[in-house]
């Protein structure tokens, strides 16, 4: 069985045992959390496809760790101008493990 969430504006095709790193959550490591924002689910031929969320449906997963993801290098440059200025960035992240997928029928 698989399903497809939202959360914090991107979507994810998940499955029970995947392990996810999404946009930081403020929740602790080792708690749990329901995704109650699910698109849809499927389970080989039975596909059911929310308007916009699946009644009754939600995904739960457990929360691994809080962190943060390697570092983007961004360097902006014009040429002949003696201009060259390099920044980095360092996006937060909880990674989360999903337990179990409960649909409403």
């Amino acid at each position: 069985m698989h399903a497809v969430i939202v959360s914090g504006g991107k979507q994810y095709r998940v499955q029970a045992g995947d392990v996810l790193k999404i946009e930081k959550l403020s929740i602790e490591a080792g708690s749990t959390i329901d995704f109650d924002q699910v698109l849809m689910v499927g389970d080989g031929s039975t596909v059911q496809v929310g308007k916009p969320y699946v009644e009754g449906c939600k995904v739960m997963a457990s929360v691994l760790a809080q962190g943060r993801h390697d570092k983007v290098r961004i360097l902006k440059f014009r040429r002949r101008k003696h201009h060259m200025k390099q920044m980095g960035h360092r996006q937060y992240y909880t990674e989360v493990k999903i337990t179990d997928i409960v649909t409403g029928s």
